[in-house]
């Protein structure tokens, strides 16, 4: 690949994670506190998007490995993906309807329209870095910046949606934000520029290629504690407005300042993080930044106002922005020792394969949400029950110190070779 400025790379991470933050951070509660629909049928919806995800990962991830075009293998995949995800966010979040059958029906393809679409943008971003970026150190550097501007994505998508949508309403926000995603796409897309002439002219067939990842066992111990993390935070950001409405009772906007608590946290941590990547190395500061999460979430289950959840939700900046700064690093590693043991350039059906496990956010979305409901009588805003509370802490931080807990577990099974090998 022809050398990309690491800053345009970077600032593509801020158009694609918005779609995929108001997403996760806003569809539970619009379509649940907002518009009544019940969180079991919401959970369904969720289930039925984690079996699709079964299938269309692997699928655009071989695709885009095997793509053989003048524009070379990622850029046409997300030239395509990013207009079709705007513009699917947009539908998400204007239904035309105000309850029953017909507006769980809009919620189930345009909730899962984004999400599959985001799965074909974010294989192919992904692939990116280390094709571009060979050795560690300019990874964790190109890194650091895609994540800083991960984070002002987070602040526009998620801490300031709630002033947002009280300012335009949800479609209007949803309309903002898809076509900022889809122009600063375009605009990393069109600074992408393959060596084709060094791309091997066949790949494997899928099932061969699907054979040689599953084999892989630091395949399944980095893609089991990614996905447990993700599961967890997506959680975390799904439920902060439940979590101040019913536990705090608070006015849900006010979820924006703990939002902004945690974001402003982990830009100012984030580049201290990756200066100790670069001294102690990924796998050392991943394990650390984990453990650092399982506290601060632990921690929130014992708040009661809205000034100390502030306080921990600092404490969980930190924890998050040490796993922005390393995950991706360690799946680079991985797809490193894959080409160097099998002589076979497949990043984006590797990482279609984590991004498989990391949208497993949707099946412990619909867990975490049908417990909510059997333990607690959390249905609907319409109808929260009579410890509506403890069900919003339950999904804040209950569930995720858990499925945190399980990722630093697991994590420790990650090893490598202390060579750092460069494939360029």
């Amino acid at each position: 690949m022809h050398p990309i400025n690491p800053w345009r790379y970077a600032v593509g991470f801020f158009g694609m994670s918005l779609p995929i933050n108001l997403i996760n951070s806003q569809l539970a509660f619009f379509y649940v506190d907002r518009l009544g629909v019940p969180v079991t049928s919401y959970a369904a919806v969720m289930l039925v998007y984690f079996v699709i995800d079964l299938f269309d990962n692997p699928c655009y991830g071989w695709l885009s490995d095997r793509t053989r075009s003048r524009w070379g293998r990622r850029r046409p995949w997300i030239v395509v993906g990013a207009p079709a995800l705007g513009i699917s966010l947009m539908c998400a979040f204007s239904p035309p309807f105000d309850g029953g059958p017909a507006l769980l029906a809009w919620l189930a393809v345009w909730g899962i329209l984004t999400q599959t679409f985001d799965s074909m943008v974010s294989s192919n971003y992904g692939a990116v870095l280390p094709e571009a970026f060979p050795d560690e150190s300019s990874r964790a550097d190109a890194n650091a910046a895609r994540q800083a501007f991960q984070l002002l994505a987070m602040v526009l998508s998620i801490a300031l949606t709630p002033v947002l949508t009280g300012l335009i309403g949800y479609s209007g926000t949803a309309i903002l934000l898809g076509i900022l995603a889809i122009g600063f796409l375009l605009y990393m897309a069109y600074g992408v520029r393959e060596k084709l002439d060094v791309l091997p002219t066949t790949q494997p067939p899928l099932l061969e290629s699907l054979r040689a990842i599953v084999s892989n066992p630091k395949f399944w111990t980095i893609a089991l504690a990614s996905g447990f993390y993700s599961g967890g935070m997506a959680l975390v950001v799904a439920a902060v407005q439940f979590f101040v409405k019913y536990t705090l009772g608070r006015p849900s906007g006010e979820a924006t300042y703990l939002l902004l608590a945690v974001i402003a946290t982990s830009v100012v941590a984030l580049f201290g993080w990756a200066r100790a990547v670069h001294r102690f190395g990924a796998l050392r500061i991943w394990r650390l930044a984990l453990a650092i999460l399982v506290v601060a979430l632990g921690s929130l289950l014992l708040v009661g106002s809205l000034v100390a959840a502030i306080a921990v939700g600092c404490l969980v900046g930190v924890g998050y922005s040490g796993v922005m700064a390393t995950l991706d690093l360690i799946v680079a590693r991985l797809l490193d020792e894959d080409t160097a043991t099998t002589g076979v350039r497949r990043e984006s059906m590797f990482l279609a394969a984590f991004s498989f496990f990391n949208h497993t956010t949707g099946l412990m979305q619909a867990l975490a949400f049908n417990l909510a409901y059997l333990w607690f009588g959390f249905r609907s805003g319409d109808d929260p029950g009579t410890r509506p509370g403890d069900a919003a802490r339950f999904l804040l931080a209950g569930f995720p110190v858990v499925l945190v807990c399980l990722a630093l577990g697991v994590s420790w099974l990650v090893t490598f070779d202390g060579a750092r090998r460069s494939r360029r």
